[in-house]
C-alpha cells in the first residue's frame, strides 16, 4: 500500500505491519501483533525501529530479559497481575517465577491502516487479560509515523493509548517501586535499546546522566554509538501536553525510568512511585512522541526540533 511517493505499508495479516521509506528503501519499523510465548506476556510491539540510515535502535528478546521487545506498551504491576512478562517482583523475596500472574494484551482488530503521503496511521483495538483470560480492560491504540526529514536525518512516531477499565473494581497500575523495590518504577510505554547502546548518553532539558532516573521532565533523550555501523543515533521521548506529566493539572504524575547500564532503557512511567487507580468504566489516556534520528544530537538541537514540531 503506497500513497503517491510517500511512505509504504506492507501488511502481513495476522503477523505484522511494516512501514518503508521508499527513497532509501529502509524499513523504518515493524508493528508486530502476532502470537508470542505466554511467559513473555504476549502483546504487540514495535521492532525493529531503524534510523533513516538503516541502523537498528531497538533490541528483541535479549538473553537477560526475553520479554523486552523493542518499543511496547506494558503494565508491570496491574492489580496483582504482570502484563510485563517474565518474573514478578515480590517485596522481600525479589523476582519470582509466578506464571499464574502473567497476563496479555491481545490484538482484536485494526480500525485503520492507512498511508497518506508523508504520514502513516495504524489504529488498533486490544483487550487486556490476566492469566485466567478474563477481560480487565479495552484499549484503543494509535501509532502514527510522520515528519520524515532526510535533511535532519530524523523521523517521528506518535504513540497514543486509551485504556478503559472493564472490571467491577478499580484497576491499580503500579511498578516494582510501588511494590517495594527502590528506583525501579518501570511501567507503561517502554523502550529497550540495542546492546551497543550500553553506556549511552542520557539527556534531559536541564541535566543529563543516569541521575535523571525518577525525575520529571517534558522530554528525555538517549544518544549512543552503533555497533557494526559507524556513527551515532539519538532517540527523543516526549510527553504530549495533555499528559500533564507533572500532575499540576490533576493527572497522576509521570517520572522517567531510564538507565544506560547494564542495558539501555527508557520509559515515561505513569506509576513510578505511587499507584495509579483507574475506576470501573473510566479511561486512562496518554500520548507520546518518539523521534528517531541519525547522529548524536545535543540538547540545543533537541529543544529546537521539538519547538518547530509542535503537537
Amino acid at each position: 500500500m503506497t500513497a503517491h511517493d510517500g511512505l509504504r505499508i506492507v501488511h502481513a495479516h495476522g503477523d505484522r505491519i511494516t512501514i518503508t521509506e521508499p527513497t532509501t528503501g529502509v524499513d523504518l519499523l515493524s508493528y508486530v501483533y502476532g502470537p508470542e510465548a505466554a511467559w513473555e506476556a504476549p502483546k504487540p510491539y514495535l521492532h525493529p525501529l531503524r534510523t533513516l540510515a538503516g541502523n537498528v535502535v531497538t533490541d528483541y528478546r535479549p538473553n537477560d530479559h526475553r520479554w523486552h521487545k523493542g518499543l511496547q506498551m506494558t503494565a508491570s504491576h496491574l492489580s496483582g497481575a504482570n502484563l510485563w512478562g517474565g518474573n514478578t517482583y515480590v517485596h522481600g523475596e525479589g523476582y519470582l517465577e509466578l506464571p499464574e500472574r502473567v497476563g496479555s494484551m491481545t490484538h482484536v482488530k485494526f480500525d485503520e491502516v492507512r498511508a497518506d503521503g508523508d504520514r502513516v496511521v495504524i489504529a488498533e483495538r486490544l483487550t487486556w487479560h490476566p492469566y485466567d483470560g478474563s477481560l480487565w480492560a479495552d484499549e484503543e491504540r494509535r501509532v502514527e509515523v510522520h515528519d520524515v526529514d532526510p535533511v535532519s536525518g530524523s523521523w517521528a512516531l506518535t504513540f497514543s493509548t486509551s485504556v478503559t477499565n472493564r472490571r467491577d473494581e478499580p484497576l491499580r497500575f503500579g511498578s516494582p517501586t510501588t511494590a517495594g523495590r527502590e528506583m525501579a518504577g518501570y511501567t507503561g510505554l517502554f523502550w529497550r535499546g540495542p546492546r551497543g547502546f550500553r553506556d549511552g548518553r542520557i539527556i534531559g532539558p536541564d541535566g543529563e546522566g543516569p541521575d535523571l532516573m525518577g525525575e520529571q521532565a517534558p522530554w528525555l533523550a538517549y544518544s549512543a554509538e552503533h555497533d557494526v555501523a559507524d556513527g551515532y543515533a539519538t532517540l527523543v521521548f516526549a510527553h504530549a501536553p495533555e499528559n500533564d506529566h507533572t500532575g499540576e493539572g490533576g493527572a497522576h504524575p509521570a517520572h522517567w525510568f531510564v538507565r544506560n547500564e547494564p542495558f539501555a532503557a527508557v520509559a515515561p512511567s505513569f506509576a513510578f512511585f505511587d499507584e495509579l487507580e483507574l475506576a470501573p468504566g473510566e479511561t486512562l489516556t496518554r500520548r507520546y512522541r518518539v523521534v528517531v534520528a541519525d547522529g548524536a544530537w545535543e540538547r540545543e538541537e533537541i529543544a529546537k526540533y521539538l519547538a518547530v514540531h509542535p503537537w
